[in-house]
């Protein structure tokens, strides 16, 4: 069983920034595709970026592109999203979720696990 745990959520007024960790408790962590998806209230979840198992290949949605940056340090079982300027269209529950797959792993489906959720708020 791999369990995902999300922190770093907050309240920040337009334009701030944020970093979201996701730490898996699984010693293979290393070989799992990790991806950021966000729901917004009244919204279907959708995709926000992914990482390949060796951090060599990321992937974003177009929306955070640019401003979103998503890394992984393996030794520490751990996947980080820097969120900078952001907007109050970015409020949503983040969620991080593990995909055995590789290559693009952009879609829901695509994952194994999830982790339950940060919630980030911006302010305008």
């Amino acid at each position: 069983q791999v369990q995902l745990v999300e922190s770093g959520g907050g309240l920040v007024q337009a334009g701030g920034s944020l970093r979201l960790s996701c730490v898996v408790s699984r010693r293979t962590f290393s070989r799992y595709a990790v991806g950021w998806f966000r729901q917004a209230p009244g919204k279907e979840r959708e995709f926000v970026a992914t990482i390949s198992w060796s951090g060599a290949n990321t992937y974003y949605a177009d929306s955070v592109k640019g401003r979103f940056t998503i890394s992984r340090d393996n030794a520490k079982n751990t996947v980080f999203l820097q969120m900078n300027s952001l907007k109050p269209e970015d409020t949503a529950v983040y969620y991080c979720a593990a995909s055995v797959l590789r290559g693009n792993v952009s879609r829901i489906g695509q994952y194994d696990y999830w982790g339950q959720g940060t919630q980030v708020t911006v302010s305008s």
